[in-house]
């Protein structure tokens, strides 16, 4: 990736070099706060402006791109072959989707057909990660047992006490 930040331009900055390493080499498509607290340790002097900046600049040139993928943060991806992304609604965690996709022009001649001019064309799938799936499971079968064992009880308990 610092070879496309080379060729795209832009000045090579320690602290752009710094995002752009640290973007690189993270698949969890971090926000620009996350870049930030993982950098402000070693680069104490980077501002979350130079961050935030840095980041508009690498969309602008072609070599991240942003997501939106609400609620939360924008989110930064730096894979630019043609994906989707998987969002887990329990941690937030997103996930590159390799997809066997039809040819762009399909979908675009369609939105022409609308009376619309798409520029990319993306897929989000939503739902649990396996480690949220297996969590939410496990809370599900405590509830149920608990409520199987709760609806036995058709009186209260009395407790006597022994007699001196």
């Amino acid at each position: 990736m610092l070879r496309r930040l080379r060729a795209s331009g832009l000045k090579m900055t320690p602290q752009r070099i710094a995002i752009v390493r640290e973007i690189a080499a993270d698949e969890s498509h971090p926000s620009a706060q996350e870049l930030f607290d993982r950098l402000k340790p070693s680069s104490p002097s980077m501002s979350f402006a130079t961050v935030y900046n840095t980041l508009a600049a690498l969309c602008d040139a072609g070599l991240v791109m942003s997501l939106s993928l609400a609620p939360g943060s924008t989110r930064f991806d730096p894979n630019m072959r043609p994906h989707d992304h998987a969002v887990c609604d329990g941690c937030g965690a997103v996930r590159d989707v390799l997809a066997e996709r039809a040819p762009p022009s399909s979908g675009m001649s369609v939105m022409s057909a609308i009376g619309f001019e798409a520029r990319s064309v993306e897929r989000i799938f939503r739902g649990l990660c396996l480690a949220c799936a297996h969590e939410a499971a496990s809370a599900s079968a405590v509830r149920a047992a608990t409520k199987r064992g709760l609806s036995g009880l058709t009186s209260p308990v009395t407790r006597k006490e022994p007699r001196p």
